[in-house]
């Protein structure tokens, strides 16, 4: 699926819930679902700097796609970045790269985070971005681009 496919299916998932207090109990869900990161993930090389949670980001890549797997000690925070993960995972840098995840503001998500959250939640778009930006030039690179 594509990301535009994928942000679709998560505004069309949060528009059945009422309230806010529903919308988060469906990320804390989503963060319970999330894969378990191998533990050599779980150190300083993979924390996400400026969330106020620890929250550890990894990423290969593999026949041009990104494969994401994250972990948080915060249950709010794990949801979030399974959101993200929903999302981004499997796609090509080049895409990741291109969008805009509006999903963030449509669901109003941004909006409804403490501005530490909030500023948790770029950091996290950030560093996936990074990897993106670091695998797409690696790939460039090696094709002689």
């Amino acid at each position: 699926m594509s990301i535009e496919d994928l942000e679709a299916e998560i505004i069309e998932e949060f528009s059945i819930f009422d309230d806010w207090m529903e919308k988060y109990e469906y990320i804390i869900e989503l963060g319970k679902d999330l894969p378990i990161i191998d533990e050599e993930f779980k150190t300083e090389d993979f924390l996400i700097k400026g969330c106020q949670s620890r929250v550890w980001l990894h990423a290969d890549y593999k026949d041009n796609k990104i494969l994401l797997s994250a972990d948080s000690d915060a249950i709010i925070t794990k949801g979030i970045i399974a959101l993200l993960i929903k999302v981004l995972n499997n796609q090509s840098p080049a895409h990741i790269l291109q969008t805009k995840l509006n999903f963030i503001d449509v669901i109003g998500l941004k909006s409804h985070l403490s501005p530490t959250r909030a500023n948790g939640l770029l950091g996290m778009v950030k560093q996936i971005k990074n990897y993106a930006m670091a695998f797409e030039l690696k790939t460039t690179s090696q094709n002689g681009q």
